[in-house]
């Protein structure tokens, strides 16, 4: 097909053009109207990842998640595919930083040390656990608990994507579609990840507050960690702690249930 006719033709032309004939140059024409997207997720994801990640190699690869967002795309069921993307982009992005373990070993010794001392400390006192609680029960002071905070603050930013349910090929479910409320979901299974849902947003709702307001502002309002210290009154870095502390909490308190549940 020319790029002449590709140019005429509208967005939904083109979708409905490449479900029927899995063209190579309609799926490039979408792939290059959708790249800024990926630059956009890749851009965002980069705040506060350690110097040896390069924002081009987050956009590679993402890009290989909006190849497959376009090939496995259904416009019939009536969702934007802006929206479809993100989670698949993203998701492309976190699987690969998984497999080249880009977190060094000492950082995540000290991440999950970390996480089971919260979640530990949380199921006995019942309630989120102060910053002071936790240092004393990792035996440090203020100051060497917040020297730990920013080690591993950059490093935690997959726990909320880790996929908490999984449907069919395009029926995922993790803690941040909790927080952005998506659309589209296999009714077979839509009570089960109701239930899936009450848990992990019921567990977000007893965060502190600050915490909670970080993670509602990056993940549904779209925010970097810059721009939510803007809007709370403080330094980045104190964005990241506390965004690493509400997914230290959270991956602590469900820990349990997503055993239950899975």
């Amino acid at each position: 097909m020319s790029d002449r006719v590709l140019t005429e033709k509208t967005e939904e032309d083109l979708w409905k053009a490449y479900r029927k004939t899995k063209d190579d140059a309609i799926r490039n024409r979408l792939v290059k109207q959708y790249l800024p997207l990926v630059k956009y997720v890749a851009g965002k994801l980069a705040v506060g990842m350690p110097q040896n990640v390069e924002f081009d190699d987050l956009v590679s690869y993402g890009v290989i998640g909006l190849f497959d967002a376009i090939s496995k795309f259904d416009p019939g069921k009536h969702v934007k595919f802006k929206t479809y993307a993100v989670t698949r982009v993203r998701g492309a992005i976190f699987d690969q930083l998984r497999q080249l373990d880009w977190v060094p070993r000492s950082v995540r010794q000290k991440t999950r040390e970390l996480e089971d001392t919260i979640r530990r400390l949380e199921s006995q006192l019942g309630r989120a656990a102060t910053d002071q609680e936790i240092s004393s029960e990792l035996g440090v002071t203020p100051k060497e608990f917040e020297k730990i905070m920013l080690k591993i603050s950059g490093t935690t930013v997959l726990s909320l994507n880790d996929v908490w349910y999984a449907g069919d090929d395009n029926d995922r479910m993790t803690i941040g579609d909790s927080i952005e409320s998506p659309q589209g979901r296999n009714p077979d299974s839509l009570v089960e990840k109701m239930e899936i849902k009450r848990v992990i947003i019921e567990a977000i709702n007893e965060l502190p507050d600050k915490e909670k307001k970080v993670l509602v502002l990056y993940y549904y309002e779209d925010l970097t960690l810059k721009e939510i210290g803007a809007v709370l009154g403080v330094t980045e870095s104190r964005i990241s702690q506390l965004h690493t502390k509400a997914i230290l909490r959270l991956r602590g308190r469900l820990t349990n249930v997503k055993r239950g549940i899975m």
